[in-house]
């Protein structure tokens, strides 16, 4: 069994996240183009070679804040209780991890603006969505006793589960903060958990269709319907 980050990985999580709001700071201020590695590191009070000691380039010290934290994940899924369903042991977790963004809000809907207002960043964001969704399959799997490279129920639990916080996180960000992220996760994850069967205020309804000369018929359900062929009565004329 894994165990949670000692004193050395909380102190150089710290540096990293640091890093990570300085470079989201002046992004923020002046845009990505306008914005160097070197100041970054001087925003943050540490060396360029500290900087590249976390991240390769600018682009990751943004959307690498925590994005990447895929081993903490791994490590509080594998730490639920053994009996727990897959789902509900990562909803459990994403949900505690929401609490924990919600925390540092306005850090986190700074980012999330950034990211927003950079098209650039978007392959380096994807590349970071992927490796997380990798990572919990692999502790999804290990959980059940599956293979990740042959078994398809660890990849799409964490690929849906992690889209669901995603949409949150997005709504979250759309709405400025304004509802809480724990509440907005629970509710995507609760789609999730119901089949995504539709609420019934959204469900289509039948469409009237027009007559050929512009009158109004029956439904296209009913349309639908074979016609009923007319049964002569007995003993008619």
């Amino acid at each position: 069994m894994e165990t949670a980050p000692g004193l050395r990985d909380r102190k150089k999580l710290a540096v990293r996240q640091h890093l990570s709001a300085a470079a989201v700071r002046l992004v923020a201020e002046r845009g990505l183009r306008y914005v160097t590695v070197e100041e970054i590191a001087q925003e943050a009070e540490v060396s360029v070679r500290t900087f590249f000691n976390y991240f390769t380039s600018k682009e990751e010290a943004i959307v690498g804040r925590d994005w990447d934290r895929s081993s903490e994940l791994r490590i509080e899924l594998l730490a639920r209780p053994v009996g727990e369903p897959p789902f509900e042991a990562l909803k459990q977790v994403l949900i505690e991890r929401a609490r924990s963004l919600g925390d540092r809000q306005d850090e986190w809907l700074l980012s999330m603006r950034v990211v927003h207002q950079e098209p650039s960043l978007l392959p380096s964001l994807v590349a970071s969505f992927l490796a997380q969704e990798r990572t919990i399959a692999e502790a999804v799997a290990e959980r059940i006793g599956a293979d990740p490279n042959r078994d398809l129920y660890p990849a799409v639990l964490a690929s849906v589960a992690l889209g669901a916080f995603r949409v949150a996180m997005t709504q979250w960000r759309s709405r400025q903060g304004k509802h809480s992220l724990v509440h907005l996760v629970e509710a995507s994850l609760a789609l999730v958990e119901v089949g995504l069967s539709a609420p019934e205020q959204h469900l289509p309804r039948p469409r009237p269709v027009t007559h050929p000369r512009g009158l109004a018929t029956a439904s296209a359900t009913e349309s639908a319907r074979p016609a009923q062929r007319a049964i002569p009565a007995r003993g008619g004329a």
